[in-house]
């Protein structure tokens, strides 16, 4: 069953028949984590790397920002009966979509900042696809793990 994991959102499964889908990852970071002992796998689509600009959003909905989405992230794949040791993790994302003209640098600051929390926790990225200027979808299959992407109708796995 496809479950779609929305913008500044997260979802989690155990369900080997589930697949996690993301649409329109431009500057937002998604990031797919899975661990293949448990077969426990979620995936996070976060619009902004701080939740400090808005303490009161990022309680109502930490998926919304890096910094709050991704532990809640790996609580769920720990309810779920995985273990954040085991997880491999896929992320994508981050682009420069309007051109040379994004002042705030959006998609760059969200990718430090996951890269600057998963350095703190001593994990590693096992791929990504980062940065250009073409948004993505993004799949994780539970059953196996396989992450697949799509850019400009071109699919490929991760």
């Amino acid at each position: 069953m496809k479950h779609v994991v929305g913008v500044a959102d997260m979802k989690t499964s155990k369900q080997p028949e589930d697949e996690l889908i993301t649409h329109g990852l431009g500057s937002c970071l998604g990031v797919a984590v899975y661990d293949p002992v448990a077969k426990v796998g979620g995936m996070l689509h976060a619009m902004m790397p701080d939740s400090s600009i808005n303490p009161d959003k990022a309680k109502a909905n930490p998926g919304m920002f890096v910094d709050s989405g991704l532990p809640t992230l790996f609580a769920g794949i720990e309810r779920d009966g995985g273990l954040r040791s085991r997880c491999k993790l896929k992320i994508a994302g981050g682009a420069l979509i309007n051109g040379t003209n994004d002042y705030f640098e959006t998609g760059r600051r969200n990718y430090v900042a996951l890269k600057r929390m998963l350095w703190k926790c001593g994990m590693l990225i096992d791929a990504e696809d980062i940065g250009g200027n073409d948004a993505r979808t993004m799949r994780l299959e539970i059953k196996s793990g396989q992450v697949r992407m799509t850019k400009k109708g071109v699919d490929y796995y991760l």
